[in-house]
């Protein structure tokens, strides 16, 4: 069963064709990646898919449920959320408010209940900073809730925007690029987290990485894309002696493939 559905995506900026005519499916529970060269398309996938951008063609099923042309927050109330290439998070906010935000939308007071600081309010808001909690636990941050985001090492900051998007409640996870600006033991200890994250929580996952280590360790099935177009699909093992993929991305250096 396909928990994410996405068919004939397409996007250009003047004429330029950034994404044209890419279809893909991401089966429940499973882990993909999407890889290709720098300006491949792959960062617009993921606009497209949250909102950012409208799409010009293509359309997004979501548990069957279409999110084409949906806002940015009905898109991430439905179930998909990101994490950005480049770090998103609230600086007048510490760590802790900062997951908070994610998670309050969810929570079932009014406009009377917040003008009065009615008991369910205060309730509300309490279950909120629990479960805000828990996510800073899952992710390693349990500490640091008083903290500023930007007194945070990189790498810790990257935690923290995982936690606010896990605090959104999805069922299609999207990754662009986790693993930028971490150093070899932090990658090692990312990869652990995703896997540790995905059998937690059971949902989708969707992966952008020019660290292929992550994606070949990760997924389950890896989309190529050069110049907006798909250019492969297959298991890391197809991807890695993929002929096409491998001069267009990889380079042309030999590669050990089974026969």
């Amino acid at each position: 069963m396909s928990s994410l559905e996405v068919k004939g995506l397409s996007k250009a900026f003047g004429g330029v064709k950034a994404i044209d005519d890419f279809s893909f499916e991401v089966d429940d529970h499973n882990i993909v990646g999407i890889i290709g060269p720098n300006g491949a398309g792959k960062t617009t996938v993921f606009n497209l898919l949250t909102g950012v951008y409208p799409l010009d063609a293509g359309q997004v099923f979501l548990d069957g449920k279409e999110l084409t042309g949906m806002p940015q927050h009905a898109i991430t109330r439905a179930g998909i959320a990101r994490t950005f290439q480049n770090i998103r998070l609230f600086r007048g906010l510490n760590v802790l408010q900062n997951v908070m935000t994610a998670a309050d939308p969810y929570s079932d007071y009014n406009l009377l209940d917040v003008c009065f600081f009615t008991p369910r309010k205060r309730r509300r808001e309490r279950a909120v900073r629990d479960l805000s909690r828990n996510y800073l636990k899952i992710v390693g941050l349990e500490g640091y809730e008083k903290e500023r985001p930007e007194s945070l090492p990189y790498g810790l900051q990257r935690k923290l925007e995982l936690a606010r998007a896990l605090a959104t409640k999805p069922r299609v996870l999207l990754l662009d690029e986790p693993a930028a600006g971490l150093n070899p033991s932090e990658v090692r200890a990312l990869i652990d987290l995703v896997r540790t994250i995905h059998g937690q929580f059971q949902f989708s996952i969707i992966i952008i990485e020019h660290r292929l280590e992550v994606v070949m360790e990760l997924s389950s099935k890896i989309f190529v894309l050069n110049f907006g177009k798909l250019l492969a699909s297959g298991t890391p093992a197809e991807i890695v002696c993929h002929k096409a993929v491998t001069e267009a991305y990889l380079g042309e250096e030999e590669t050990e493939c089974s026969a």
